[in-house]
């Protein structure tokens, strides 16, 4: 789910900047911030967990950025940010480059130095926190977009901006598992967004390639653990590949892939069975919820995994009825 915090929550106008100074460092990344309009600053964050990428948006004041090589060594997130700049103009220096950004997307990496400028009036931005191991392009290739301006009005990239705007307004509302759904959909045109303003889509390496494709398979794994009829076989149907191709994937990985449907089956069933507020659904429920289609099936495969009946589980869990919390 969604979260949103201002500066308005701050009560002492003087400690609003402080506040957005220790939030910004704590919550995205280190960094050195000024401001002339400390008195007076203002600034709202909302962040939006989609589990294979963040979603981020920031309204502020005229604000001062720089990030140094003491502040990455202090903490770095390993990160490509990518910021759709929506109201303002925002001057960024990365790499040697420097740019103006005004209603177009603008990419830079949380592992390189960096100075941001917001002068004029408030700035309003929407940032895509994009780990680098999940973007499914060249590095070296990756790295020539840096502090560029990248228009926002055509092609995959006007896509992608109506995306992140829509998914900002009505992410909030959406249930978890929707949301990672939806992140790997803003990580797939984030990648056809990249990949167009390199100009040759098909440039990725292959291990980039096998990579991305491992990554869009265990995404679409777990946002339909609920079906029963997922198997390994409706996979490779789905992505256009034998089934042979599809163990062949997975020959370089710790699970095979129907061991890694059972595991994230039970481990979502696992976490269900310790809530309480699902303490009234049956055992049963909870296993066909999570694409268990026997439950003497399930009761035997949770025991073998996790050394007791998913009963026993539910008992002990300091969420079950008639448990006192600890402390």
């Amino acid at each position: 789910m969604g979260s949103l915090v201002a500066s308005e929550a701050v009560e002492a106008r003087e400690d609003r900047f402080d506040w957005f100074c220790e939030t910004v460092s704590t919550d995205l990344m280190p960094v050195m911030l000024t401001t002339p309009h400390t008195a007076d600053f203002r600034a709202k964050i909302t962040d939006l967990d989609l589990g294979a990428v963040r979603l981020s948006s920031l309204a502020c004041s005229p604000v001062l950025s720089r990030r140094t090589s003491a502040h990455i060594r202090r903490g770095d997130p390993e990160h490509f940010q990518l910021a759709l700049v929506t109201q303002g103009r925002f001057t960024i220096s990365q790499r040697g480059r420097d740019s103006v950004v005004a209603g177009g997307l603008v990419l830079t990496d949380t592992s390189r130095p960096s100075e941001g400028a917001v002068a004029g009036g408030q700035i309003e931005a929407i940032v895509l926190q994009i780990p680098r191991p999940a973007l499914a392009l060249r590095p070296n290739r990756v790295d020539s977009l840096l502090a560029r301006n990248l228009a926002a009005d055509t092609g995959p990239s006007a896509i992608l901006a109506d995306f992140l705007r829509t998914l900002l307004t009505h992410g909030p509302r959406c249930r978890p598992e929707e949301l990672r759904e939806l992140g790997s959909i803003a990580l797939d045109l984030a990648t056809a967004c990249l990949a167009q303003q390199l100009g040759d889509p098909g440039e990725a390496p292959a291990e980039a390639r096998t990579r991305e494709t491992l990554q869009r398979i265990h995404r679409f794994i777990e946002n339909n653990l609920g079906d029963p009829g997922l198997t390994p076989q409706a996979i490779a149907d789905r992505h256009n590949m034998s089934l042979r191709a599809l163990h062949a994937l997975f020959a370089g990985q710790d699970l095979t892939i129907a061991a890694r449907i059972r595991e994230s089956r039970l481990e979502r069933a696992h976490a269900d069975l310790a809530r309480g507020d699902l303490s009234g659904r049956p055992v049963q429920v909870i296993a066909a919820r999570w694409g268990f289609s026997s439950a003497t099936a399930f009761s035997r495969a949770f025991r073998e995994t996790y050394g007791i009946t998913p009963t026993e589980h539910r008992a002990s869990s300091p969420a079950a009825p008639g448990q006192a919390p600890e402390g």
